[in-house]
């Protein structure tokens, strides 16, 4: 067996297509399929199920992706050791929900001052993936609400974010300094695609029900907040979103929700077992900024 055919194995059980696994691997296809069929053959299970028309993994090949992948994360980091000891540069790899928030960006500028040699690498990922990520060793830090994290997890809150909604520039909502949550109950809601932010929509339902309501969900969904602002644009719907991204969405006006005012937790997200250097420094970045920009304590942003 060899490593190059468990990551061959892992692209195509992520991309469940073998055309655009040999793209990502720059191989040809026929290369590829016949790396993986040999990986099979060594193994003695069939890890994938193949047609003409769809690729899927077997029970045998879902247990196998997750140990393939650890792996991987494992050869990977021990490289980084060995460079490190050898005086190469260390490097930090980050998940971040969505470019539009503005937390993490902030902390890794803190991180980079601090650190000028230290080599950052984002991964645009939804806090379910990162999880995974993490507990695989493919991500050394996350951010995300930390309220579903599993127990490999650890966590630390760094922000408590105001929470609002976003309204095109000629809703009823524009002319008000403030929204009331109740008053959500007759316009239609857009939520984040569930895969990606069951976490966020769950904060979002369980906020409306505080107020009485059940919230009227708009059919469509996203997978980005500049996605979501287009449709807001179009007075298709409204999206709640904290206010740490509201500078990133032109084409919406941002209101600040009140009664009850709801607050969206930040937190930083990393492997419980990974006490490394680097992931200390993100930790203590998060703090810093956290007591020096009040994220801690809750105050309505101002209307605009």
């Amino acid at each position: 067996m060899e490593l190059r055919q468990l990551r061959y194995f892992v692209t195509v059980a992520e991309e469940l297509h073998f055309g655009r696994a040999a793209a990502r691997e720059h191989i040809v296809q026929s290369a590829l399929s016949q790396q993986v069929q040999r990986l099979e053959r060594e193994l003695g299970v069939r890890l994938l199920d193949r047609t003409t028309h769809h690729v899927r993994l077997t029970a045998p090949g879902v247990v196998f992706l997750v140990e393939a992948r650890q792996i991987l994360a494992h050869v990977e980091r021990a490289t980084e050791v060995v460079r490190g000891a050898a005086g190469a540069a260390p490097t930090l790899r980050v998940g971040i929900i969505d470019a539009s928030y503005d937390s993490m960006p902030q902390i890794l500028h803190e991180v980079q001052a601090r650190y000028p040699d230290l080599i950052i690498h984002q991964v645009e990922v939804g806090v379910p993936e990162q999880y995974q990520q993490l507990i695989d060793g493919r991500l050394d830090v996350g951010i995300g609400r930390a309220a579903l994290a599993p127990p490999q997890i650890a966590s630390h809150l760094f922000r408590r974010d105001p929470l609002g909604v976003l309204v095109p520039g000629g809703h009823r909502f524009a002319a008000m300094d403030d929204i009331p949550v109740a008053v959500l109950a007759d316009e239609p809601l857009l939520l984040a695609e569930e895969m990606r932010a069951p976490e966020f929509n769950q904060f979002t339902v369980e906020m409306c029900r505080s107020a009485g309501f059940i919230p009227t969900v708009y059919e469509g969904t996203v997978e980005s907040i500049r996605a979501a602002a287009a449709l807001v644009a179009q007075g298709r719907c409204l999206y709640c979103v904290p206010a740490s991204c509201i500078s990133a969405l032109p084409g919406t006006i941002w209101r600040p929700l009140t009664e009850p005012a709801s607050y969206y937790p930040w937190s930083v997200l990393w492997r419980a077992s990974d006490g490394s250097d680097q992931v200390q420094a993100i930790v203590s970045c998060a703090r810093t900024m956290a007591d020096r920009l009040g994220w801690l304590v809750p105050t309505q942003q101002p209307a605009g």
